[in-house]
Order: C-alpha cells, then sequence, then structure tokens
C-alpha cells in the first residue's frame, strides 16, 4: 500500500513466486577477468563485492534464467537488490546481454524483474555505459517481434527503470513499490514521495497495472500467454448487443426520449439513429468486450504521462484460444492520451502478429484547452498513421457515436462495420446546423441531409454491413 515499505524479496524468492515449481534453469555467466578492484581500480571494491556475495549467495546483482510462468516458457531476469543496491556493472551487463541472446536465439519473451538502484558508482562510465547496452539488446529483441513484460519490484530508479522497466512493452508493478527514474537520495529535500510510487506510475500512464505479490504469477501468465498466441485470422466483428438486462451506463442524460426505441431494426431517420446511439441504456464498450473475449487484460496509459480509463479502453483478449487486441471508446469525448494509448496498442499487436480490434463510440475527440494543451491534433494525427500503417489486419464496429475525425481515426478503412444503435457522422447534427446558421428545428433535417444511418453508411460504402444479434 502507498505509505507502506513492500517487502524486499531476494532474487531467488521473486523467481519461486513467479516460475513453476521445478521449472527454472539458470543462464552459465559470461566470463570475465578484471583487475584487482575492478576497472577503475576503486579502493575497496573487491571486498565489498565479497561482502555482498556472502550476504546475498549471489556472485553478481542479477539471476537469469529460463522458466515456465503458468505454462508459458519465458527469460526471466530477476535482480538482487542485495547485491550493492541491484547496482549494474560490466558483468551484470554481461549477463544481461546473454539473457536477451538466448531469448532470441530460442524465440522466447523476456520478463525483467527489477529492483536496482541504478549503474554502479565503482566502475564509472563503464557501469553507466551499459545502460546503452542493455537499450541495443532490448531493441533487438523488440525487432525480432518478442515480448518484453517488465515487473516492477522496490526499488525500481535509475537507469535499471530507463531501460529495464520502461522500455518494456507491458510493465506490471508490485503495491507501493518506489518507481522513479531519481532514487531517494538524490531527489530534490521537498519531492513529494508519494509521486515517486507504482500506483502515482500507473496514474501517469507509465505502468499498466498494480498487481499484488499473490496474484503475480497468475497475471503474469495470463500475459505471456496473450502476447505469444495470436490469431490467425482478422478478428471478426462482434454481434450486436441489445439493452436487455444491462445496467445504466451512468452517462450524462441527454434529455433525449429513450423509450420506444427499437433493439435491432434500422433507424427511420438520422435523427433516430443519433437518439439511438445517444441513449444511456445503449450496449457501450464493456458489454461487447465482455460478450467478445473470454479474458482479457487491460493496456493502460500513453507512455508520455497521461491516461484516459474513461474514454479509452485497450488491451488483449482471448477468443477460441487466440489472442486479438482491442482498442474501445467508451462513448465518452476521447482524450489526447487515449488516442496515443490505442496507437502504442496498435503498435505493439503490429509487432507481435496480433489481429487488433476496436470499437468506435464517441462523440468526438476532446476539445477543451487542456486536451489542445496535451497535444489533441498530434494524438489523433499519430493513431490515423497508426491504422494506415498496421500490417496487421484492424476490424472496426461502429457501436454508437462515431463524432467525425475522433471517431474515424479508430476506424479500419474498407473493415469497419455498424451495429443499427449506431451512427457516424462528418459532425453532430446541432453543430452542422449551427455551422449552417440553421434554427434548432432545423437540426433534424439536417441529421437526415448528412446521411448518417447505418443503411446510408453502408449506401456510402463508408461501412461494409451492419452486424445484427446473435439467434
Amino acid at each position: 500500500m502507498p505509505g507502506q515499505t513492500p517487502e524486499r524479496l531476494s532474487a531467488r524468492r521473486i523467481l519461486a513466486l513467479v516460475a513453476d515449481p521445478d521449472t527454472f534453469a539458470e543462464l552459465p555467466p559470461p566470463a570475465r577477468q578484471s583487475g584487482p578492484d575492478g576497472p577503475l581500480g576503486w579502493q575497496g571494491y573487491d571486498a565489498s563485492r565479497a561482502r555482498a556475495a556472502e550476504r546475498t549467495g549471489e556472485e553478481e546483482s542479477v539471476v537469469v534464467g529460463t522458466a515456465h510462468v503458468e505454462g508459458t516458457a519465458a527469460v526471466l531476469i530477476a535482480f538482487e537488490f542485495g547485491f550493492l543496491g541491484g547496482s549494474l556493472g560490466e558483468r551484470t551487463g554481461d549477463r544481461l546481454e546473454a539473457a536477451y541472446v538466448h531469448a532470441r536465439a530460442h524465440r522466447l519473451p523476456v520478463v525483467p524483474l527489477v529492483a536496482t538502484g541504478g549503474s554502479r558508482m565503482q566502475e564509472g562510465m563503464l557501469a553507466l555505459s551499459q545502460l546503452q547496452r542493455v537499450a541495443r539488446q532490448s531493441a533487438l529483441t523488440r525487432e525480432a517481434g518478442l515480448p518484453q513484460i517488465a515487473v516492477l519490484r522496490d526499488p525500481t530508479t535509475g537507469g535499471g527503470w530507463a531501460t529495464l522497466g520502461a522500455g518494456a512493452d507491458v510493465i506490471l508493478a508490485l503495491p507501493g513499490a518506489q518507481v522513479g527514474f531519481a532514487g531517494s537520495r538524490v531527489r530534490p529535500p521537498d519531492a513529494d514521495p508519494a509521486a515517486f510510487t507504482a500506483e502515482a506510475q500507473l496514474a501517469a500512464g507509465a505502468v499498466d497495472a498494480v498487481v499484488p505479490l499473490a496474484e503475480l504469477r497468475t497475471v503474469l501468465g495470463l500475459w505471456l500467454r496473450l502476447l505469444t498466441a495470436p490469431a490467425t485470422d482478422p478478428a471478426d466483428p462482434p454481434a450486436a448487443l441489445d439493452a436487455t438486462g444491462l445496467p445504466d451506463t451512468g452517462l450524462p442524460d441527454t434529455g433525449l426520449p429513450t423509450t420506444g426505441l427499437p433493439a435491432t431494426g434500422l433507424p427511420a431517420t438520422g435523427w433516430e439513429a443519433v437518439r439511438r446511439a445517444r441513449a444511456p441504456r445503449r450496449p457501450r464498450a464493456q458489454a461487447y468486450l465482455d460478450a467478445y473475449f473470454t479474458r482479457r487484460v487491460a493496456l493502460v496509459g500513453d507512455r508520455c504521462g497521461g491516461a484516459d480509463p474513461d474514454g479509452m479502453l485497450c488491451g488483449f483478449g482471448e477468443r477460441n484460444g487466440r489472442t486479438i487486441a482491442f482498442a474501445a471508446q467508451t462513448g465518452a469525448a476521447t482524450r489526447p492520451a487515449g488516442y496515443r494509448t490505442a496507437a502504442r496498442l496498435i503498435r505493439l499487436a503490429d509487432r507481435l502478429d496480433i489481429p487488433v480490434l476496436t470499437l468506435v463510440d464517441t462523440p468526438g475527440a476532446a476539445n477543451d484547452a487542456d486536451a489542445e494543451r496535451q497535444g489533441a491534433g498530434a494524438a489523433i494525427a499519430e493513431l490515423f498513421g497508426e491504422v494506415a500503417a498496421a500490417r496487421m489486419p484492424i476490424t472496426t464496429l461502429v457501436i454508437g457515436e462515431g463524432g467525425s475525425g475522433g471517431a474515424l481515426a479508430l476506424a479500419a478503412p474498407g473493415n469497419t462495420w455498424a451495429t443499427p444503435d449506431s451512427y457516424f457522422s462528418v459532425i453532430a447534427p446541432e453543430l452542422a446546423a449551427a455551422i449552417l446558421k440553421r434554427p434548432p428545428e432545423e437540426v433534424e433535417a439536417t441529421a437526415d441531409q448528412l446521411r448518417i444511418r447505418p443503411q446510408d453508411l453502408v449506401e456510402l460504402g463508408v461501412v461494409r454491413g451492419i452486424v445484427t444479434p446473435l439467434p
């Protein structure tokens, strides 16, 4: 919990908690010759290493090997914080490089279990340069299409956080872990310690989940399974859902009448399409994801200091035993962090050969001053670019409002479908009428002119078809 110091587990203990029983096999450490007291001749360094080895039973600050986690094979890198604060030196770099090379040779995902204070001062710049070495190995592994899932323990600071931790595809953290580039002894004296926690990093979009230690093997195993078992075919569009048995979404009432709206058949007018898409009890992304996937995990945050959990749901789910990635708007205005998170999701799925499902449902992009300061235009442009450049197939279903470019950015060109209670428009009918200087009573007629009904979109070639409920 925040404010409490979490237990600092040894490397062997965390490996025992994460790996399936009797599956961990340590990789032999590469040999390295060094002069007295290390490469800098730092007086007393050999003695410090000897005391650390006696205290921990380890010869270096990392233990690396292969294991199964809930049945999925992986390369595990466990830091031993008791060995000189889990710091990185040349021999640490040797072991890390060997782990990544082994992972690529055997097509295995990499799981760094990080607990480090940074680079080893007794080796000076030679220690710091190990970060470049690690970054290179991580980049090569990324190019090879292998996932990297980091687990942040206490503490994860300095270069270890800025390479093995923050450089991973997915980042999990233990509750209360100290996480930040600046360690506790080098921060400004007035720095808020709460900002340097796993929970704060989650809120800032830098961590995907804070996972209790008792659940770590299960959660990590699910992530490994999903990221290594891609579906071989494009995602099929979900069947349409109706509001039967669904709770109220809690979204603000639009003031529009919602009674008497058919659950399935097509809207007779453009304005009826708008009313149905805005109905508070209309099925939203959460209901569609629950019906489509047997289990799923969430990818959270844009890695740029922001998250949009209320506007965009991203992650990976299991369907028919294989993995499909998803990015789903929730019916709210989408914020810049939401678009960047979706772009991150599509990049990762594309690299891991995982097809993508997107659900469009937004009145549009957030248009307040904060959204502009957070780079709304650039974030939307980034998502447009990732969708356009994706190698893996993307399937899109419009499940509610398709509000202008803020919705279109998530839509797959040539493979977008619609539900009967959705619409897609260049602009909301009310705003179109205002721009055209029409009185409010002409909004409904304007909706018809825009041709935004699902059947209009099929006729115009904007969507491929209209999905129906399962029998």
